[in-house]
């Protein structure tokens, strides 16, 4: 079984997916993390995450760097969403997240192009979002929890030109596959959300039909 989580930033997907991986005893692959280890080579190569050569020269990135706490930073995600826009940088990390999802006994990916490119046959796509304004806010509590000095309108224009990234790439833009299930996670608990999405992902195994559903 593959299941599909995409999303934008900061709509809760990654919490879902994990939960999700665990429920259903699924091997489990963060796909942002792939990009933003690119991002941070990069920023270690000193390159230009607007340079598609300098993007691509930092895939050759250790597999140690996957591990680093720093790719999450906040500028680390900024710089993943800029080299993923790069159609070089996403056909070099294709074939290791086609792979992962089709590992015999299935897999769960989350990213922003799962349902749509690297696993389009999945069993299930869930497509997880949440308002920019309730994004921003969620990432603001995390970064203040974690003592670091930030504001909420920064980070509201980061989200939003994140978004406008992602959805307007040529290759491989964030969107919901059309058979996707969408779940709004704005008004709901971390708990809440994780139950819906085991909810939905059950009730699209025992029906065992396309379509899309809104939750």
């Amino acid at each position: 079984m593959i299941i599909a989580v995409d999303g934008p930033t900061a709509s809760g997907k990654g919490t879902i997916a994990k939960a999700l991986a665990e429920h259903f005893s699924l091997p489990f692959l963060d796909t942002g993390l792939l990009y933003r280890a690119v991002g941070f080579q990069l920023l270690l190569n000193g390159g230009n995450p607007d340079v598609a050569e300098d993007a691509l020269k930092a895939c050759a990135f250790p597999e140690d760097v996957l591990n680093n706490p720093a790719l999450r930073d906040e500028a680390i995600g900024g710089l993943a969403s800029k080299v993923s826009v790069h159609p070089e940088v996403r056909a070099a990390l294709n074939k290791r997240q086609v792979d992962f999802a089709h590992q015999i006994g299935g897999a769960l990916l989350d990213g922003r192009d799962i349902g749509t490119v690297i696993a389009p046959d999945a069993d299930v796509k869930l497509y997880i979002t949440a308002s920019a304004d309730v994004r921003a806010e969620r990432r603001f509590r995390e970064m203040k929890s974690r003592a670091l000095d930030v504001d909420f309108e920064t980070i509201l224009a980061d989200i939003q030109a994140r978004d406008e990234r992602d959805s307007g790439r040529v290759t491989a833009p964030l969107k919901p596959a059309d058979d996707a299930i969408e779940i709004d996670t704005s008004n709901m608990s971390v708990q809440a959300a994780i139950e819906s999405a085991v909810s939905a992902v059950d009730s699209k195994l025992a029906v065992g039909r396309d379509g899309r559903h809104q939750l």
